[in-house]
C-alpha cells in the first residue's frame, strides 16, 4: 500500500503531492553525498494517476460515475498532458527529470493549474560507510548500525494550487482508519486537521482585510485574525503537533547543484502555519466576495485608494493600481484599524489583555461584579487588578518581574474594545476609574450564558465562579437526581437483561448536595437563575427546573430504570429520569458487583477452573475468558468474545458449556450459527474436548424440519447449523426455547439488513454470544450489528448510530464520540491480542492446528467416481504399474479435495462454493488482514497456486505473491525481499511446497497455512521453518488444512496417531500408500457422505 504525502510551500503558496511505496533499492546503491538523487521511492506519474483514481473511487462510493470527485482531472489521467513536466527516469533512477518543476505563481495569489515536477525535500536517510540509504516512512527496523538523517532528495509529484487541493483535504477522512487505496499520511492528515480549524476563524469572522506594499507590486490580501487566547493556544499546540516531514521543504535547486548547498532542512513551524492559514483564509473570501463584490464603490473617497483597494479584495491576483503614496496613507489608516483588534495576534509575548472576573454577591439584596484586570498574555498567572493600576500613575508599572508600559492607557483600551461587545462595561467608562460593573442577577445569568462567550472569542479572558464555570461538567453543578440502585429479590438463577428493572430510590441535588422539596421551593423562590449551594454558585436551568417540578408532583409514577440505565450511566452516558439528569449513581449489592466488574475491564473476575469433562487444558486468559461468558451469563447479557485468531475462542465456549451442565444450568439446548465451511470443525472440536456433550449437526436435505425439529433437539445439548439455513430454517429454529444463541465468525451480520443478520435478531434466546477475530471496534457498521443482535437497542437505531458515533469517528476523528463509544460496548466485548503481554507469556513459540473442512457436492459427486473408476482398474494392476497408478489417483483426489476447477483444469474457479476449503480458507485470511498478520500458503501444485493467487486478489482485494518451480532466481530474491522488507507489502505469499520450502527467511509471516498436505511431516516442517525461524519475534500460527470423510482425514489420523514414528514411517512422502491392497485402499478413500456441506442442498 502506498502512502499518500503532501508538502506546504510558502514561497509560492503552492502544495506538493506525492506518494512512496516500496521497491527494491538499486543495486549500486547511492553512493554519493554531495549528488541530489531522486527518491527511489517516489511513485512516478502513471503509478500516481492509478492511486488517486482509486482512492477518487474509494471516497466516492458507488455511485462514483455520478459524481465530481475531488481530485483534479489531471490526476487521476495516467497519461502525461501538455503543460506538464514529463519525467524520463524510472522510479528509483539516479537522475533527475527534465524540469525541476513547471509549477507557475501567476501574478500575486493567481491561480495556476496542477503542475508535475519535482521538489527538494530533506527526508529520513541512513548514512553507511558506503552509500546513503533512504528510509521508507513505514520503515520496518532501521539499520541500528547506520546514523539517519535528513538528507535532501528529489522527488517527483503534483504541484497544486489551493483551488485544487482544498476539496482533496476536506474530502480525505481524518480519522486513523486508512483508505483500502492508500494510506494516508501524517502530513497530510495534520493539513487537513489544520483546514478545519481554518474554516472555523472563517465560520466566527476571524479574518481582516489587508494591504501589502512591495518594491514592485501593491497587493491586497486577507489574513486570519488570532485575537483571542483560544485561538493562540490552538495556535501553538498545532505548531507543536507539527509533524517532522511538513517542515522539511526547501526551494526549488538547479540540476546538478550539491546536497549540501541545500541549506537547513527545518523551517520554524508557527510561521509555516500562519503562512498557511493566511492563503486559506485569502483563497475562501476571495471566493465568496468574487462571486458577490462589492457595491456603491463609486462613492468611496478619493484621498485614499479606497476602491481600488476593494476590487482587489475581491478579484484573483490581489493586485491594485495605485501610487505608493496613496497606498501608504491607506496602510497607515488600515494599522490603526487593526491594531487594537491584533494586539494579542501581533506579539503575545509582550501584549496584556483585558480579564474579566465574575464576582458573586456576598448576600442576595448585593449586585454581582464584574471586576477589571491586566493578564499577560505570554504568563497567564501575571494578573493585576484596575485598582493598583489607577493608584500608581505613570509611563509604566513593575509588577510580579513584568513590566507594564502606559498602563492606564493599556486598560483604558482594553476596556473600549470590549465596550463594544458588552454595554456594562461601556456605561462603566463614564467614571473617571472604572474598576468594575455591577450586574443584577438576570444581566450577571445572561453573562454566563452569551456575553461571555463573545468576549472570549474577541480576545478576553473571562473567569467565571467554579459551579458557573463553563467548564464545570453538568455534574458538577447541575440540578439532578441522585439514584441509589439495587437488584430486587431474585429467584435463584432468575437472568436479569438489559431491560430487568430495578428497585431504586432517589433524592434531588443541587451541586453535589441533597436537598428536600421544601428547600428546592425556597431556591425557586429567589426568583434567580443562579443560585448559592453551601458557598458554591451554580446554575438552575429553567428545563431543569420544570422537569423537577414535574417529577416532584408526579413521583409515584416516575420512570422505571432499568439495568441498562445504570450501565449507561456508569459508563459516563449522561441519562434522564423523568428528563431531569442522573447526576449521582450508588449501586449496591449484586448490581455493584456487575458495574465494577463490567467497567474495570473485568479485572475482578477469577480464573475459573477447567470444568469437569473437558479433555484439555485451559490456559489461564482463557479461564478468564470462561469465567467472563459465565458472569454476562448470569445477568442475561450478550457478550462478543473477540480475541485475536489462534487465541483459542472455540475452547472458551466448550468450556463455558461445560461449565454450564457441571452446575445443572444447561437446561434447553444451544444453538450454534457457523458458516458452512466449519461445521464439521466444530463437530470435531467438541467431540475432542468435550465428548460428554450431545451435538447434533443440522444440515443437509436429510435435517428434520417443521415440528420434527424442535423434537429431534429436544435431549440435545448443542445445535450446529449454518448462516443459510438461519434464515431458510426460521420458523422450526424459532420454535425451540434456546438457553444460548452463539454466533461463529460474527462477521457474517455485519449488514444488518441481511436476511441472516435479520434472522438472528428474531430467534430469542436466554443468553447471546457473538464470536468473531476481526477487530469490531475498528469497523463501527459491524459493531453496531453484532451489538444489535447482542443487546438490542442498546446503541440505538441504526440511523440515530451512525449519525451520533460512526459519521463524527470516521469522517472526522472525533475523540470524544469514540471515547463514549467505547465506554458503552467495552463492558460487552472481550479481545485479546496476541500481542498483549499477558497473552504472549501464555502461548507456545508455535500453534499447530487441523482445520476441518467439507466438501461440496460436487467435490462429493467427482471424489466418488473418481475412486469407483480407479478401484475398477487397479484390480488387474500389479507392480510398478499398479503403484503409478494409485499415486495418480491419490494426486487427483487431493486436485478434487482442493477445487473442482484444479481437477478438471478449468482457466478459472467459477462460482463461489465449489470447495468448502478454499470457502474457509477465503474466511481465514480476511482476519489475517483485518488483524494486520502476514500468512504463507503452501500447495504442492503449481497449477494451483496460479488459480489461487487470481482468486485471492479479486476476493480480498489485496496483491498476493506466488513463488514456484518456475519463478527465476531474480524474481524469487525480489519477491522475499520485498516480503521481508516493504512496509506496506502484499500480506499473502502462496509458495509450492517444492520451490519455497526450504532456503527461504520470510519471518515477517506469523501465520502458515498448508492447504494440501504432503504427508510428510518433515518436509511441512521444513516449510513452516520459513517463517519459525530464527528472526521471528511474534507466535507463528501453522493451519493444516484437511477435508473432512476423505482420504485426507484418514492419512491425517494416522499419521497423527503415530505422531511419534511418524517422521520414519512416511519418509518417502505417499509411496508407503501404495502398498496397501485393493481392500484397504478402499477403505481409506471410502467418501463419508455427511462431510458433504453444500449450502445449495440446503
Amino acid at each position: 500500500m502506498a502512502i499518500l504525502h503532501v508538502s506546504w510551500a510558502p514561497q509560492g503558496q503552492r502544495f506538493f503531492l506525492w506518494a512512496e511505496a516500496w521497491q527494491p533499492l538499486p543495486p549500486e546503491g547511492f553512493a554519493s553525498w554531495e549528488a541530489l538523487h531522486s527518491y527511489p521511492y517516489a511513485l512516478p506519474m502513471a503509478d500516481l494517476a492509478q492511486l488517486l483514481a482509486a482512492m477518487q473511487k474509494q471516497l466516492l462510493g458507488r455511485a462514483a460515475s455520478d459524481k465530481t470527485g475531488p481530485f483534479p482531472a489531471t490526476l487521476t489521467e495516467a497519461a502525461t498532458t501538455k503543460g506538464t513536466a514529463k519525467t524520463t527516469t524510472r522510479r528509483g533512477g539516479r537522475t533527475g527529470s527534465n524540469s525541476s518543476s513547471r509549477s507557475a505563481k501567476a501574478g500575486h495569489r493567481g491561480p495556476a493549474g496542477p503542475a508535475w515536477g519535482e521538489l527538494c525535500l530533506p527526508l529520513p536517510t541512513q548514512i553507511t560507510p558506503s552509500a546513503l540509504v533512504p528510509m521508507h516512512s513505514a520503515k520496518i527496523a532501521p539499520d541500528p548500525d547506520a546514523d539517519t538523517v535528513l538528507h535532501p532528495w528529489r522527488v517527483q509529484g503534483w504541484h497544486l494550487g489551493m483551488a485544487d487541493f482544498l476539496p482533496i483535504l476536506l474530502a480525505l477522512p481524518l480519522g486513523q482508519h486508512s483508505l483500502t487505496a492508500a494510506e494516508v499520511g501524517a502530513d497530510l492528515r495534520y493539513w487537513g486537521h489544520v483546514t478545519r480549524w481554518g474554516l472555523n476563524l472563517l465560520a466566527r469572522g476571524k479574518f481582516l482585510p489587508q494591504l501589502e506594499i512591495t518594491s514592485q507590486t501593491l497587493a491586497a490580501s486577507w489574513q486570519p485574525l488570532l485575537d483571542s487566547a483560544p485561538d493562540q493556544a490552538r495556535l501553538r499546540n498545532f505548531a507543536l503537533a507539527m509533524p517532522l516531514v511538513c517542515r522539511t521543504h526547501l526551494p526549488p535547486v538547479a540540476k546538478g547543484e550539491l546536497a549540501l548547498a541545500c541549506g537547513s532542512p527545518l523551517l520554524d513551524p508557527q510561521p509555516l502555519l500562519l503562512a498557511f492559514l493566511a492563503a486559506l483564509v485569502d483563497h475562501q473570501v476571495r471566493q465568496a466576495a468574487e462571486a458577490k463584490p462589492p457595491n456603491g464603490l463609486a462613492n468611496l473617497g478619493k484621498e485614499l485608494p479606497l476602491q481600488a483597494w476593494l476590487q482587489a479584495l475581491s478579484q484573483p491576483t490581489g493586485t491594485l493600481e495605485a501610487s505608493v503614496a496613496s497606498a501608504a496613507r491607506l496602510q497607515e489608516a488600515l494599522t490603526t484599524w487593526t491594531t487594537p483588534l491584533q494586539t494579542l495576534a501581533a506579539d503575545p509575548a509582550s501584549q496584556f489583555r483585558l480579564r474579566l472576573v465574575l464576582e458573586p454577591p456576598a448576600t442576595l439584596d448585593q449586585p454581582w461584579q464584574l471586576r477589571y484586570q491586566l493578564q499577560s498574555a505570554a504568563t497567564p498567572d501575571w494578573q493585576l487588578g484596575a485598582e493598583p493600576i489607577w493608584q500608581y500613575p505613570g509611563a509604566e508599572l513593575q509588577y510580579q518581574g513584568a513590566i507594564l508600559k502606559s498602563p492606564q492607557e493599556t486598560l483604558l483600551a482594553a476596556l473600549g474594545r470590549a465596550a463594544r461587545l458588552y454595554d456594562p462595561i461601556r456605561e462603566s467608562l463614564h467614571q473617571q476609574h472604572p474598576t468594575h460593573c455591577d450586574l443584577d442577577p438576570i444581566q450577571a445569568y445572561q453573562f454566563i450564558k452569551a456575553s461571555a462567550w463573545q468576549l472570549q472569542d474577541n480576545g478576553v479572558e473571562v473567569e467565571l465562579p467554579p459551579g458557573l464555570a463553563h467548564t464545570a461538567t453538568d455534574g458538577d453543578g447541575r440540578l439532578g437526581l441522585k439514584v441509589h440502585a439495587e437488584v430486587p429479590p431474585q429467584k435463584q438463577r432468575q437472568r436479569l437483561g438489559l431491560k430487568s428493572l430495578l428497585n431504586f430510590r432517589w433524592e434531588l441535588s443541587i451541586a453535589g448536595e441533597t436537598v428536600s422539596a421544601a428547600e428546592f421551593e425556597q431556591l425557586i423562590n429567589q426568583g434567580s437563575p443562579l443560585v448559592e449551594i453551601n458557598g458554591r454558585w451554580v446554575e438552575l436551568k429553567p428545563q431543569d427546573v420544570k422537569a423537577a417540578r414535574q417529577f416532584l408532583a408526579g413521583q409515584k409514577t416516575a420512570t422505571p430504570l432499568s439495568v441498562e440505565d445504570a450501565l449507561r450511566i456508569s459508563t459516563g452516558d449522561t441519562q434522564l429520569i423523568d428528563r431531569l439528569p442522573v447526576v449521582s449513581f450508588e449501586a449496591t449489592g449484586a448490581l455493584q458487583t456487575l458495574i465494577e466488574t463490567l467497567t474495570t475491564g473485568n479485572q475482578t473476575l477469577t480464573e475459573m477452573e477447567a470444568p469437569s469433562g473437558f479433555k484439555g487444558t485451559l490456559r489461564p486468559y482463557q479461564a478468564r475468558g470462561v469465567s467472563w461468558l459465565a458472569f454476562l451469563e448470569q445477568w442475561g447479557l450478550g457478550a462478543c468474545l473477540a480475541d485475536d485468531m489462534g487465541l483459542g475462542k472455540t475452547i472458551q465456549l466448550i468450556a463455558f458449556l461445560l461449565h454450564l451442565q457441571d452446575n445443572d444450568w444447561l437446561e434447553t439446548p444451544v444453538l450454534l450459527v457457523c458458516p458452512t465451511s466449519v461445521l464439521g470443525n466444530w463437530e470435531k472440536e467438541v467431540q475432542r474436548f468435550a465428548p460428554k456433550l450431545k451435538v447434533m449437526l443440522h444440515h443437509g436435505d436429510r435435517r428434520p424440519r417443521g415440528s420434527s425439529f424442535a423434537k429431534a433437539v429436544q435431549d440435545k445439548h448443542l445445535v450446529i447449523t449454518s448462516y443459510a439455513l438461519l434464515y431458510r430454517d426460521l420458523k422450526p429454529l424459532q420454535s425451540v426455547d434456546w438457553q444460548c444463541l452463539v454466533l461463529d465468525e460474527a462477521q457474517n451480520i455485519k449488514n444488518s439488513d441481511a436476511k441472516q443478520s435479520k434472522a438472528a435478531r428474531q430467534i430469542e434466546a436466554q443468553f447471546r454470544v457473538a464470536l468473531t477475530g476481526t477487530p469490531v471496534e475498528n469497523r463501527l457498521g459491524e459493531l453496531w450489528s453484532i451489538m444489535d443482535f447482542l443487546n438490542p437497542g442498546y446503541l440505538g437505531p441504526k440511523n440515530f448510530f451512525q449519525r451520533r458515533f460512526a459519521a463524527p469517528i470516521e469522517r472526522y476523528g472525533d475523540v470524544a464520540s469514540l471515547k463514549a463509544l467505547k465506554g458503552l460496548v467495552q463492558p460487552f466485548i472481550l479481545r485479546r491480542l496476541k500481542t498483549d503481554r499477558t497473552i504472549i507469556q501464555d502461548l507456545p513459540e508455535k500453534q499447530e492446528m487441523t482445520i476441518y473442512c467439507g466438501l461440496s457436492a460436487e467435490q462429493a459427486n467427482l471424489y466418488q467416481q473418481t475412486v469407483d473408476a480407479a478401484l475398477e482398474s487397479l484390480d488387474d494392476a500389479t507392480g510398478v504399474q499398479r503403484k503409478g497408478q494409485i499415486l495418480a489417483l491419490l494426486t487427483r483426489l487431493k486436485q478434487i479435495c482442493n477445487h473442482p476447477a484444479q481437477f478438471l483444469q478449468e482457466p478459472s474457479l467459477g462460482l463461489k462454493g465449489r470447495s468448502g476449503k478454499l470457502q474457509r480458507l477465503d474466511e481465514m485470511l480476511e482476519e489475517v488482514i483485518a488483524e494486520g498478520d502476514r500468512a504463507l500458503i503452501f500447495t504442492q501444485f503449481a497449477e494451483w497456486g496460479k488459480l489461487l493467487q487470481k482468486h485471492l486478489q479479486s476476493y480480498l482485494g489485496q496483491e498476493a505473491l506466488f513463488l514456484y518451480g518456475s519463478t527465476s532466481q531474480k524474481q524469487r530474491e525480489a519477491m522475499v525481499e520485498r516480503f521481508q522488507n516493504d512496509p506496506a507489502a502484499p500480506r499473502l505469499f502462496i509458495l509450492s511446497l517444492k520451490a519455497g520450502g526450504v532456503g527461504l527467511n520470510l519471518t515477517r509471516a506469523n501465520h502458515v497455512f498448508h492447504f494440501d498436505r504432503w504427508w510428510n511431516p518433515a518436509i511441512e516442517n521444513q516449510a513452516t521453518d520459513r517463517a519459525f525461524r530464527i528472526g521471528q519475534t511474534r507466535n507463528v500460527q501453522v493451519h493444516k488444512f484437511v477435508t473432512t470423510g476423505t482420504l485426507e482425514e484418514r492419512i491425517h489420523e494416522m499419521i497423527e496417531s503415530k505422531r511419534a514414528l511418524s517422521e520414519q514411517v512416511v519418509s518417502a512422502g505417499e509411496g508407503w500408500l501404495t502398498e496397501f491392497d485393493t481392500d484397504q485402499l478402499r477403505n481409506l478413500l471410502l467418501l463419508d457422505r455427511n462431510a458433504i456441506i453444500d449450502d445449495d442442498g440446503e
